[in-house]
């Protein structure tokens, strides 16, 4: 594998600042929801359940704000969307830790709403910033960042928490998304290409680059969460089983590592995959792993090929929404993709955690993996008819009276 297009990327203007950014203002965005979960359980002294109330109503304001921030970006610009969303974090996770639990609820749902939209901008001024044959590289890259961002965030959480109690944490985050946003706000990275800009007066109605196609792609990016949430609860649940709960984290960290180089790999090859290859492959290799019979460094060992398919399979997804959709619609397709993201996660937790208490941490796994082989199946004519279309669309027109005679004739295999 070459270094060459990493090489190439970092050379581009701005592409290094913009990540470098993207992977700070990331951490404190990750651990905001283990923060809320530890918040209501350890600094209000109530349940996990009413802890997954608050958490669910964050997440439904997130997918529910993440395509309205990004509509609001294409039509308006990134600062404007910054400088509220900031304001909002701000004065939410300052004011979290004095809150009742019965206004915590909804507070949550709104910050949700108005969340700061770091994961979103940063895949949309990276596409406008790179040209098109590096963004699989730039995409491989910025998927091995959120990797390092989940790695971190949440971990930082649960140490802040155990150690200086929820006031001390909570404004940290409130520090950190503020940070976040003010970094952004600053450096105010473009949204559009200079070619694109002035393409700008263009507008392509949302009917015509929402197809059943990009449907297809939101569901196969929800199912490549899907598989990955529910794998992790499947691997804490088997790992937890075998009375091995001192081995979770390294366990997790190996499987993490994995998707890194799977990440690095994959964005030094000469060409990529299509996200359906990729997501269904990583769905057959987890549907075995609940099989392998020993300690925990046998399943970690099983988990090598689906892991190294982790980030390629993210990363393929956004690549593939940047193609498909218009410059002027691209924050609301980023908003879309993470609007999925959250939706296959958020979908997996209750549905594989039923499995792990009804039959088992192994079934979860072939639960997780199934699911990932079933919505690629789905999505598989949806898939090959948008790409027919789309040949067919980039075909030229011929006049009538420039037709050739040959081509009046039967149509050939050739056609």
């Amino acid at each position: 594998m070459a270094l060459e297009p990493y090489r190439r990327l970092f050379k581009l203007p701005g592409v290094g600042v913009l990540l470098l950014v993207g992977l700070l203002a990331r951490v404190p965005s990750t651990a905001t929801g283990m923060a809320l979960t530890l918040h209501v359980v350890k600094g209000l002294g109530l349940g996990y359940t009413e802890a997954g109330v608050v958490t669910m109503a964050s997440t439904v304001g997130m997918a529910l704000g993440s395509p309205l921030s990004g509509r609001f970006v294409d039509k308006y610009g990134l600062r404007p969307v910054l400088i509220v969303t900031t304001a909002a974090q701000a004065a939410f996770w300052a004011g979290a830790p004095s809150l009742p639990y019965p206004a915590l609820i909804p507070a949550a749902a709104v910050a949700g709403l108005l969340g700061l939209p770091v994961f979103s901008v940063i895949r949309q001024c990276m596409a406008a910033m790179v040209p098109l044959d590096q963004r699989r590289v730039a995409f491989s890259l910025d998927s091995m960042f959120v990797e390092l961002s989940y790695m971190t965030g949440p971990a930082l959480a649960v140490f802040g928490l155990t150690t200086f109690g929820s006031g001390p944490t909570l404004a940290a985050i409130a520090v950190g998304l503020t940070g976040s946003g003010l970094a952004l706000i600053v450096l105010n990275p473009p949204v559009r290409s200079a070619a694109e800009l002035a393409e700008a007066g263009v507008k392509v109605p949302r009917r015509q680059w929402i197809t059943p196609r990009l449907v297809a792609l939101l569901g196969t990016t929800a199912a490549a969460t899907f598989v990955l949430t529910a794998s992790e609860l499947a691997l804490v649940g088997s790992i937890e089983g075998a009375g091995q709960t001192e081995w979770i984290g390294l366990a997790v960290g190996i499987w993490c590592v994995y998707s890194l180089i799977g990440g690095f790999v994959y964005g030094g090859l000469s060409r990529g995959f299509s996200p359906l290859v990729l997501i269904g492959g990583m769905g057959l290799l987890t549907i075995p792993v609940g099989l392998v019979p020993g300690g925990w460094w046998w399943l970690v060992l099983a988990l090598v090929p689906a892991g190294l398919l982790c980030a390629p399979s993210l990363s393929s997804t956004v690549e593939a929404m940047t193609r498909w959709v218009p410059a002027t619609a691209r924050g609301e397709a980023m908003g879309l993709h993470g609007t999925a993201l959250l939706i296959g996660g958020a979908a997996s937790a209750p549905i594989a955690g039923a499995v792990i208490d009804t039959h088992g941490s192994a079934w979860a796994f072939v639960v997780a993996g199934l699911a990932a082989v079933v919505m690629v199946l789905v999505a598989l004519p949806f898939w090959r008819g948008g790409a027919a279309a789309e040949r067919r669309a980039a075909l030229p027109e011929t006049p009538p009276d420039e037709v050739s005679p040959e081509l009046t004739r039967a149509p050939t295999k050739a056609n």
